[in-house]
């Protein structure tokens, strides 16, 4: 029997996520090797091109739509969601592991009885089974999970999976109105930092730690960020100290990235944050002593006075951009 495949299209402010994308894509490819089909599903009120993950490679996606939806409701997309599972007899959920999809993917998997793999960083077909590899020991050793109840649900950690270059193809879209949603959990405001990139969702992340000796040379990591378009980052140490806002933290009991670049600068590299960052594609370090584990992960070391380094690197890629 061919697996069905749900991939849930996380939006805000009507507007769908990237790693959305990237899970699409991912269920796409999986779907072929499993010999399966993929639709997908979204929650919320106006979403703005919702056809558009049919050029990840998904033909269906069915739209629950009621304006007390357009923010998050735990307990009325948990219910949505696994009534939707049951009366289509989807075996294998994803969701991609965004802050929404953490909440969100335990309660469903919990409702539907299910297995589940959260903070996924690779996925591959074996026969007809799906093998994640998720990272465990705070981020120290990467283990292979086989999911074995009847229904399964995977979260994917954003960035890691490449959505590839979308196609041209449109998904047949279906909008089902929500009467009386089970709003006894909502979300009611979502605030965000004006002008501000989230470390979670950003390409490329310029991240400060304990080296920057205070607040008020965070003005470097801001400047190298804005000229890079990148978002602004720091360790729990800086947060802890009150220099930096919680928003902003980067590792196990923060945010969790995957960028293509992430630059630290005055990072020794406890533990905990490099949970928080190791998968990161590129990885840059400033640091004076050379010694710091930081320089285990990177891709490229500096071994440095950060407050020579750093204004030094800002003028080179300022000549570069100019």
């Amino acid at each position: 029997m061919a697996n069905k495949i749900l991939v849930f299209i996380e939006q805000r402010n009507g507007l769908i996520k990237k790693p959305s994308f990237e899970a699409a894509k991912t269920a796409a490819d999986l779907a072929v090797k499993l010999s399966g089909t993929v639709e997908a599903v979204a929650i919320g009120n106006e979403i703005e091109e919702l056809e558009k993950v049919g050029s990840y490679g998904v033909a269906k996606v069915t739209h629950f739509k009621n304006s007390d939806l357009a923010n998050y409701s735990p307990s009325a997309y948990a219910e949505i969601i696994t009534k939707f599972v049951n009366e289509n007899g989807f075996d294998i959920l994803f969701f991609g592991a965004t802050s929404m999809g953490k909440d969100l993917a335990p309660r469903v998997s919990a409702k539907l009885d299910a297995g589940l793999a959260i903070d996924c960083v690779a996925l591959n077909a074996d026969s007809n089974d799906i093998i994640a590899t998720r990272p465990v020991f705070a981020g120290k050793a990467l283990v292979d999970v086989k999911i074995t109840s009847p229904k399964k649900v995977f979260a994917l950690r954003p960035n890691v999976f490449n959505p590839g270059v979308p196609s041209d193809a449109k998904a047949d879209l279906t909008v089902v109105n929500v009467d009386d949603p089970n709003l006894n959990v909502r979300v009611t405001e979502i605030k965000k930092a004006e002008g501000k990139l989230d470390v979670a969702e950003a390409d490329i992340i310029v991240s400060g730690g304990r080296g920057m000796k205070g607040p008020e040379h965070f003005h470097l990591v801001e400047e190298l960020s804005q000229i890079l378009g990148a978002a602004t980052g720091a360790s729990r140490a800086v947060v802890d100290a009150g220099w930096r806002p919680h928003g902003e933290q980067v590792g196990q009991t923060g945010k969790t990235v995957s960028p293509t670049l992430y630059i630290a600068l005055g990072i020794s590299g406890a533990i905990q944050h490099l949970a928080g960052m190791r998968s990161s594609k590129y990885i840059v370090a400033v640091n004076k002593d050379k010694d710091a584990p930081i320089f285990q992960i990177a891709d490229y070391g500096i071994v440095g006075d950060l407050f020579e380094v750093v204004p030094a690197m800002i003028e080179e890629i300022k000549k570069i951009k100019s």
